[in-house]
């Protein structure tokens, strides 16, 4: 059994159609009505077919009042993280503590480039999100004395000033898959986030995903069981189960069940755009899920 023992947290990831910009926020009032714990933005700032991502978590931080709302993932090397620091805490201050940041490497470089963002190599990237790391973190410390000096190769921060404090300790959550990133998230992130469909053979991945984590985690002193493991997914509704997430939503909770017992999933993330589905999930799968799995522990 891998499951880490966290209460489980169910999301949505939307995509912000520019063609229907009050859609994604209709669906969020949705997802805060069904129970829903999570609400994510997909963030590509070279896509102008998509709203901004940054701008409609904050629209949607003020329409909402107990959704936690979060990028999926943040596109680092258009969104420099000293000044993502203070947007984060901002939007933290003035939701009443419902902001978290997922950060991704920046996976299309053509497209960030032609925004005029950094052309960066994969070893580039993932020190670039180290270094982020560093730079919010010290920026939200606002109990140390004077302001954050941070030598860095990309962002080298001499005496930046320190705050605002965010309203609760932003957790960070990194999208992760090959060993040198897992092992960042065990040493220095709240959390990992990768999508099913990316992963080579499926759910079994996870369990060596995991066990780069924990072994890192561990060498750094840290508890694993700490460590968020989330997962973007998606499925369908019918009548009979056909295959996983293929069927009824006692079907779905059986099978998220089995995701955390047997992979330590601890937060299921939803890609869909549709209000029935995200309102199902809400009111029928994750409470059938929690049942399942408070059983599973139990037993």
């Amino acid at each position: 059994m891998s499951d880490y023992g966290l209460d489980l947290q169910f999301g949505v990831f939307l995509t912000p159609s520019a063609a229907v910009p009050q859609q994604a926020v209709d669906l969020a009032l949705t997802a805060e009505d069904a129970g829903i714990d999570l609400v994510t933005i997909q963030d590509h700032p070279y896509q102008p077919k998509f709203l901004d991502a940054w701008t409609l978590m904050t629209y949607i931080a003020a329409r909402t009042e107990r959704v936690i709302l979060s990028g999926n993932v943040l596109n680092l090397p258009l969104r420099p993280p000293a000044v993502l620091a203070r947007a984060a805490a901002s939007i933290d201050l003035l939701s009443g503590g419902r902001c978290e940041l997922a950060l991704g490497a920046g996976g299309f470089v053509d497209a960030i480039a032609a925004m005029g963002g950094p052309r960066r190599t994969a070893g580039e990237s993932r020190r670039a999100l180290e270094e982020a790391i560093d730079v919010m973190r010290a920026l939200w410390d606002t109990d140390e004395r004077g302001g954050v000096r941070l030598p860095g190769e990309f962002y080298p921060i001499d005496g930046a000033k320190r705050g605002p404090a965010p309203a609760h300790p932003i957790r960070i959550t990194i999208g992760a898959y090959k060993p040198r990133m897992l092992d960042l998230v065990g040493r220095k992130c709240d959390g990992v986030l990768p999508s099913l469909s990316y992963l080579t053979n499926g759910a079994a991945d996870l369990a060596e995903m995991n066990a780069v984590i924990d072994a890192s985690a561990v060498a750094a002193g840290r508890d694993p069981s700490t460590i968020r493991r989330y997962l973007n997914l998606g499925g369908t509704f019918q009548g009979t189960r056909d295959g996983l997430l293929t069927g009824p939503p006692g079907s779905w909770a059986a099978d998220l069940a089995g995701l955390t017992r047997d992979y330590g999933v601890t937060g299921f993330i939803f890609a869909t755009d549709d209000a029935d589905e995200i309102e199902t999930i809400g009111t029928q799968v994750a409470p059938a899920t929690r049942e399942l799995v408070a059983a599973d522990r139990n037993r």
